[in-house]
């Protein structure tokens, strides 16, 4: 879908939609556990419906219904399950581990980019603890054996999705520890990890380089609610910021998410301090980018990576986005430095969302600052996250052309 969007500034109040990352888990958490969890969820994506299939194809009873996800466990596994992952990082990353825990066999289906991005050093260190895994196909793995407890060491500068992969499994097989090599990055987001696994009665101890995960069961607390997403609400606190009169609701200042550091950078960004850490935010950075196209000076973003293994290469991507709608902006080995308008507008133009949500959500946002149209190839990519997104973005004023 091509997406045309006359500039202007939006305006209204607008709901934080539910947190993505925090479902993925509060859903694996329910499927393992001994008894019937209701997870009040109101907006779901292609992403969190991928985690959804991926229980249910184990044999849980998973319905969806009045913005609630009800989840009973199974009675009895399913023997070698086809589990399709989408395209979701997330869904991949935590199943895998846990399949591999469960030892009922299984045959995961990757699609997108999501073939193509590293599963080292999960995939050896599974093996090294039990388990059987092939790729007959690019885009599929098979899962045999099964995992043993014991001790494990992975990399803190790869992905965070490994670790917490590691503690959804570790319970099911008798504890073990996670050793963190390095520094830990996104360690957010392992924190979120421990909060789910906390809920469900699993407490899981850290010493500052090794996580210890205990044998014990899963219990669900019966009903959750799944908090506001930092992730995707840091857009509109972007347009606000970029002088739309927003007002984003639904947002927890006391929540673990990482990504509430949105406000905290916007204001380093404009008071021209020149540098931005994404170790623990890289999701912020495309539209982070944005603002600082249009501010004073110039920005770098660096310890930014692991941006090149996500749903594009977002280095390229996002470089690639500010300099087709008017901005300047340039790649680093570690990230990019965005040179700022001074406050002038932006040209606009024609960029493609490399098929990557952030992206397509990014080039929106910038439209606000843009002199001329905005033109966003493969639009549809909100989708992995965020599918009301143009809806809501014409709620709040938008103009949009829609070509299929």
């Amino acid at each position: 879908m091509k997406v045309t969007i006359a500039p202007q500034n939006l305006n209204g109040e607008i709901a934080a939609i539910a947190s993505k990352s925090q479902a993925h888990r509060l859903l694996l958490c329910a499927a393992l556990s001994c008894k019937k969890t209701t997870i009040v969820c109101p907006e779901i994506s292609s992403d969190i419906e991928a985690t959804a299939a991926c229980i249910r194809a184990l044999g849980c009873d998973v319905s969806y219904g009045e913005g609630e996800y009800v989840v009973s466990p199974a009675l009895e596994l399913k023997e070698n399950a086809f589990c399709d992952c989408g395209e979701s990082g997330s869904t991949l990353r935590f199943i895998l581990p846990v399949l591999c825990a469960l030892g009922t066999g299984a045959r995961l289906k990757l699609r997108g980019r999501l073939a193509a991005r590293p599963l080292s050093p999960l995939w050896e260190e599974l093996i090294d603890h039990g388990c059987k895994l092939s790729k007959p196909f690019p885009d599929e793995i098979e899962v045999g054996g099964r995992l043993t407890g014991g001790k494990f060491k992975i990399a803190g500068n790869v992905s965070s999705q490994f670790i917490s992969g590691l503690m959804f499994a570790l319970p099911l097989v008798g504890g073990g520890s996670i050793e963190i090599a390095g520094e830990l990055e996104s360690a957010g987001y392992v924190e979120m990890t421990a909060q789910a696994l906390r809920t469900f009665g699993i407490e899981i101890s850290f010493d500052g380089t090794t996580f210890f995960v205990p044998d014990k069961p899963y219990d669900s607390p019966g009903t959750l609610t799944v908090e506001g997403d930092w992730s995707n609400g840091a857009f509109w606190l972007c347009a606000k910021a970029l002088g739309s009169d927003i007002n984003c609701t639904g947002l927890d200042n006391s929540s673990v998410q990482r990504d509430r550091r949105v406000i905290m950078e916007l204001e380093r960004i404009k008071s021209a301090e020149g540098t931005v850490d994404a170790r623990d935010i890289p999701d912020l950075v495309p539209i982070l980018s944005v603002f600082a196209a249009f501010a004073d000076g110039e920005t770098r973003f660096i310890n930014a990576g692991r941006l090149r293994i996500k749903e594009s290469d977002r280095i390229s991507s996002v470089v690639t986005m500010i300099n087709a709608l008017g901005g300047s902006a340039g790649e680093t080995p570690d990230g990019l430095v965005v040179t700022g308008s001074g406050g002038k507008k932006l040209s606009g133009g024609e960029a493609s969302s490399f098929n990557d949500h952030r992206i397509a959500m990014s080039c929106a946002i910038c439209s606000t600052i843009c002199s001329g149209s905005v033109v966003i190839e493969t639009a549809e990519a909100v989708n992995k996250s965020y599918p009301a997104f143009w809806d809501d973005f014409v709620k709040l004023g938008g103009r949009i052309k829609r070509e299929d």
